[in-house]
């Protein structure tokens, strides 16, 4: 499952693990592994950078978070 690796360094790998992953897999999986977040992979901090960081939120305008929903 490696979009769930990439969103797992994406939450909580630090500045060099970041840089590296970014270089590997380039900003469109990035951005793909944002658009099908699933609840609970990225806090709130890492949430608001990613959209920053992909150009996907302007400032003050980042989505919420994913919610888990039950039928």
């Amino acid at each position: 499952m490696p979009l769930r690796v990439i969103a797992q360094v994406m939450n909580i790998g630090d500045y060099t693990d970041v840089q590296h992953l970014a270089n590997q897999v380039g900003d469109e999986v990035l951005r793909e592994v944002i658009a099908h977040a699933q609840a609970g992979q990225f806090d709130q901090r890492s949430w608001a950078y990613w959209h920053y960081r992909l150009g996907l939120a302007s400032v003050d305008q980042v989505p919420p978070l994913p919610l888990r929903r039950f039928a």
